[in-house]
């Protein structure tokens, strides 16, 4: 195979159809070419064309026979997960992992830090940090590694592969670029090419590629509920520069005057990544010494220690001041969620982020709010469910993104 163009955008009719066979062969394989013939509704000498070129690349071989119905047992074909390899890093709410992955989208290698502070220089250094272990660690991998993919927050230049970052000042947000540009960073240390995609459209990928079984079109990804991916139509949606997926709006010379009294803070106005969550039990705890005592005798962190994790494992053990902030948030993102389902009319709805550890009761008022503020139509065949892929969306989407590439490219 040459060498990856991970920036190309838009592919040929050859390369999705190339997409759309060895996608059938990572899912179904061992499969015939008459049974691959018969999915895509193709000639099979078409699709023998495909696959001689599949086999004369690495990417598929040939295994034992198939029963035969009478006359000559088909040959079964099956993708060769070690012909390529692809790092994918990404960030959620708790974490940063580090995946290394075949072509099936089997887990090699992974590491993980906990999730840095928000500062723009600390992260790039952080997502640096966490390539050179996945290659100290996959010694053996290192000359057929075919990309880095990236999963990460903010809004990602297409051409430059920089990002700019939402950095919290004071209580107002700004966008602060960063210094160099990510992709030539990464690409000018590792000597590999590297992909740059915001995190909820990474995780909406990896979701849509690796575990919705069901052949969905249209997906939503609720990146906590700061940033959401989109599958429409079966294809990511990205928009006309790249930015879209962004749910909130903002304008800090307004930012005092703008509330809502109903599901504050109003569903449009941008949200810290936990939903203010971790404020929201710090105020009640700091006003009330009763309820801070019970809090903090089924959580072993202290006021100044407190976060998400703790608050998730309090509501798990059924503490009243965890439950009810948990319950705020849900109708919160619920409605925000509403807004969306009645824009776009998805089949799915995936939350992921991190708050797929936050426990049943928390997705069953996302889902009862949604029901209640969406149109009766547009949730009747509606499911809402957590990311299977949990903590390793972001990068295991960053990384499908560049088997996607691999795929594609022959």
């Amino acid at each position: 195979m040459r060498e990856l163009d991970l920036q190309k955008e838009a592919f040929s009719e050859k390369e999705k159809r190339n997409i759309e066979i060895l996608g059938i062969l990572r899912r179904q394989g061992p499969i015939s070419r008459s049974d691959i013939s018969q999915e895509m509704g193709i000639n099979i000498v078409s699709i023998s064309n495909y696959i001689d070129d599949f086999i004369k690349c690495d990417l598929v071989y040939e295994k034992e026979l198939d029963v035969s119905e009478g006359g000559r047992r088909p040959v079964l074909l099956d993708l060769n997960p070690r012909a390529g390899y692809a790092i994918g890093v990404g960030l959620n709410l708790m974490n940063m992992v580090g995946l290394l992955v075949d072509l099936r989208g089997n887990i090699i290698t992974k590491t993980q830090i906990a999730r840095p502070q928000a500062s723009v220089k600390e992260i790039s250094e952080c997502l640096l940090e966490i390539v050179r272990e996945i290659l100290r660690r996959s010694k053996g991998y290192v000359e057929n590694i075919k990309g880095i993919g990236v999963g990460i927050a903010g809004l990602i230049n297409k051409k430059d592969g920089s990002i700019h970052w939402p950095q919290k000042m004071d209580h107002y947000y700004t966008y602060a670029s960063v210094d160099l540009p990510l992709r030539g960073l990464m690409e000018k240390e590792f000597n590999l090419p590297a992909l740059i995609e915001n995190d909820a459209t990474s995780a909406c990928f990896g979701e849509h590629w690796f575990d919705l079984k069901e052949n969905y079109k249209n997906v939503l990804y609720m990146f906590s509920g700061v940033g959401c991916g989109m599958i429409i139509n079966g294809e990511l949606y990205h928009g006309a520069q790249g930015y879209a997926g962004e749910v909130s709006v903002y304008n800090y010379k307004e930012q005092d005057l703008f509330s809502c009294d109903s599901a504050k803070p109003c569903f449009i106005k941008r949200w810290d990544l936990d939903l203010g969550i971790v404020q929201d039990v710090k105020k009640t705890l700091l006003a009330e010494n009763k309820k801070a005592e019970e809090f903090f005798r089924v959580s072993s962190n202290n006021i100044e220690s407190l976060d998400l994790k703790s608050i998730f494992n309090a509501a798990r053990l059924k503490n009243p001041v965890a439950l009810g902030s948990l319950e705020k948030a849900a109708k919160r993102l619920g409605i925000k969620i509403a807004y969306l389902v009645n824009l776009l009319n998805p089949q799915v709805v995936v939350i992921g982020g991190g708050f797929e550890e936050s426990g049943e009761e928390f997705l069953n008022m996302v889902r009862s709010t949604v029901g209640d503020w969406a149109f009766r139509e547009s949730t009747s065949n509606l499911r809402i469910i957590y990311s299977q892929l949990r903590e390793n969306a972001a990068a295991m989407g960053a990384a499908s993104l560049v088997l996607e590439k691999v795929f594609a490219q022959l």
